[in-house]
């Protein structure tokens, strides 16, 4: 998984979002910190995947992130709160009004790890529901669910087929045993 994020340092990636989606509402573009401290550095620094997920009044207002390890976690969720609250296709820019109602989570995630299976069933079999955030393949068609999402999603089947038409599939393609999954897991925080 990594090195695990502590309380602390949760709290500081969910501070940064923030601060990192106040800032294009103020004119006056400031550093967001210019005054972390030493001991949070390193774990800044640290490449990790990261997704950033907007909530207002409980229902999703904006998800964007990166699976592989390519930036640093500052950089990360810098560039994901800013594109998750104005650039996330599925919904209008957010306004400074509806800043107050915004709950940030940060999620960090493993590097993801193929799974080798033959069919739907076998798929079912080996993944972790509430553990596993799973990235499914074929062509150029891909999409991702995080782990938080079975809580909407509870049942296997309907994960996959709410997966497969995310990436452009048919819903049952999860069955033929044709696509490349991998799967991964998280560390997230959230607002209070």
């Amino acid at each position: 998984m990594g090195k695990k994020i502590s309380e602390d340092e949760g709290r500081l990636l969910l501070k940064l979002a923030r601060k990192s989606i106040v800032q294009e509402f103020d004119n006056n573009k400031n550093e967001l910190f210019s005054n972390i401290p030493e001991s949070s550095q390193d774990f800044l620094n640290e490449k990790r995947g990261v997704f950033v997920t907007l909530h207002q009044r409980g229902e999703l207002r904006g998800c964007i992130g990166i699976i592989e390890p390519l930036k640093s976690l500052y950089e990360g969720v810098i560039d994901n709160a800013k594109h998750a609250a104005f650039h996330d296709t599925r919904f209008r820019p957010l306004s400074f009004e509806e800043l107050k109602d915004i709950k940030i989570e940060v999620s960090v995630l493993s590097c993801p790890e193929k799974l080798e299976y033959k069919e739907g069933r076998d798929l079912i079999s080996k993944i972790r529901p509430d553990l596993d955030g799973v990235i499914i393949r074929k062509n150029s068609s891909s999409a991702t669910f995080l782990p938080q999402v079975w809580k909407q999603l509870k049942h296997p089947e309907g994960f996959f087929r709410q997966l497969c038409m995310k990436a452009g599939l048919p819903p049952d393609e999860w069955k033929t045993g044709d696509l490349i999954v991998s799967t991964y897991q998280v560390q997230f925080f959230e607002e209070d």
